[in-house]
């Protein structure tokens, strides 16, 4: 455990430890595992593309995360996801030619970085022998879990959703895959509270990112960026902040392969929050929270804490998934952010939507979400604290598809539409928008409409 060093044997369903009360890391033994000299080594696996784990875009990185046995893995293929350099979104933050690159999570089978994460952990529950998995979740989790109970026909899904916290087409995985739903009346916080209660009294196992499998998986994210840059390590990794996961995990996997020898640098890390899910950087830049050793002062998050209760705030965000007040993994983002000289910021909605349609128009549909990293490279680079020479890395997390809802309100001609799904969230326009032409049933005038407008 990061903060008190206790441990626990690896056969153990528990996410929190016994003697400090805070989430557990996997940690392992380098010296008697045979860890390759360097990544390059890794480029073998792709010449055995025909067995499973060499296949997968987390387990071709076994030895990194060795925590079980190859024959109790569970993989669906996840991880063939491509780091694509867009000038056109680059353009749009304001950083030079070839600068810009996009990690594509969405790529992956049910549409979001989670499934490197549920690989990982529902192996993990599948080696101690579990017959139901569960998690709270915005949507992206429960899809995920509910995809991979349903491929391996090992377990059963529960899942908590808040009342009215999820987009359709999340729930849609979930409800197709068979996943027993449970729909509680509050919000992600209040889920992620009872679905810990609950598993603790049913003996189920609970795959949320206070798992720390969860973590494990996710940081292969990082080794495919590394894979797709030629294990050159960038200059700024920026990702979206909900529950901190990625980026407790990205701090994590950097900070290993430091450790390993296997880079000489670790690159920064930028955590961004939506404007109205704004804990971490009211913490961390407002309140001067850091990680100081294992020690973070509990008064800061204790008061910012009391101070969501007695006024009542609840997340609210057109990124559903990342509208979290309450992140479980805030102590090792804390980690993350001072192993690799890391800085939060927070976008609002009407930011995130102009970099998603710019996203878009690159070829690259993703969830509004994913389009805070986007929205905030883009305020980091005004700020000049993003060089316009630097390499950076910004991460999709989810598919375009995830939240269609949104995406059509945008570029929508109903302003009754836009204004019912955007304008309650102080989105006043759409600087981006992609507007259908409306045209009478009339072969001349839709031809018409056509040259007009190519």
């Amino acid at each position: 455990m990061p903060g008190c060093g206790a441990s626990y044997g690896v056969e153990e369903v528990r996410t929190s430890c016994d003697a400090c009360g805070a989430l557990l890391d996997v940690q392992y033994d380098w010296d008697a595992l045979p860890v390759p000299d360097k990544l390059s080594w890794f480029e073998q696996k792709w010449s055995r593309r025909n067995e499973p784990l060499a296949r997968s875009g987390v387990w071709r990185f076994h030895e990194l995360l060795p925590f079980a046995p190859a024959d109790k893995v569970v993989t669906i293929g996840e991880g063939q996801t491509p780091l694509i350099m867009t000038d056109g979104v680059g353009e749009y933050i304001g950083m030079n030619r070839g600068n810009l690159l996009l990690e594509y999570e969405g790529m992956n089978p049910s549409g979001s970085f989670k499934d490197n994460g549920m690989t990982a952990a529902f192996t993990h529950a599948h080696t101690v022998g579990a017959t139901r998995a569960a998690c709270a979740s915005t949507g992206n989790t429960s899809a995920s879990l509910a995809l991979y109970c349903c491929s391996s026909k090992l377990m059963q899904a529960v899942i908590f959703i808040g009342s009215g916290k999820i987009s359709y087409g999340k729930l849609s995985q979930a409800l197709d895959y068979g996943a027993l739903t449970v729909q509680i009346a509050g919000d992600f916080d209040d889920a992620m509270q009872r679905v810990q209660q609950v598993s603790k009294q049913l003996g189920i196992y609970l795959v949320n990112s206070v798992n720390p499998f969860r973590l494990e998986g996710q940081k292969t994210i990082m080794l495919r960026v590394l894979e797709s840059l030629n294990w050159q390590v960038p200059d700024w990794i920026v990702v979206p902040g909900g529950n901190l996961g990625n980026s407790s995990s990205f701090g994590k996997a950097f900070y290993e392969l430091k450790q390993l020898g296997l880079i000489d640098r670790m690159p920064r890390l930028a955590v961004i929050n939506a404007a109205g899910a704004n804990t971490l950087h009211e913490l961390y830049e407002k309140r001067g929270l850091r990680w100081n050793n294992g020690q973070p002062d509990q008064k800061i998050i204790d008061g910012y804490a009391v101070e969501l209760d007695t006024g009542g705030r609840r997340a609210d965000t057109i990124a559903s998934a990342i509208e979290i007040n309450r992140p479980v993994n805030l102590e090792k983002c804390l980690r993350a952010l001072e192993w690799m000289d890391g800085v939060v910021r927070e976008v609002t909605d009407q930011e995130i939507l102009d970099a998603k349609a710019q996203v878009g128009a690159s070829g690259m549909g993703c969830e509004p979400a994913s389009a805070a990293s986007v929205a905030g490279a883009k305020k980091l680079r005004e700020e000049g604290v993003i060089d316009p020479d630097s390499r950076v890395v910004c991460i999709l997390t989810g598919h375009q598809l995830k939240d269609p809802t949104a995406t059509v309100a945008y570029h929508t001609a109903d302003q009754e539409e836009f204004n019912r799904v955007l304008g309650s969230r102080g989105v006043t326009r759409a600087a981006f928008a992609n507007r259908a032409v409306q045209v009478e049933n009339n072969l001349d005038e839709i031809v018409r409409a056509i040259q007009l407008n190519s």
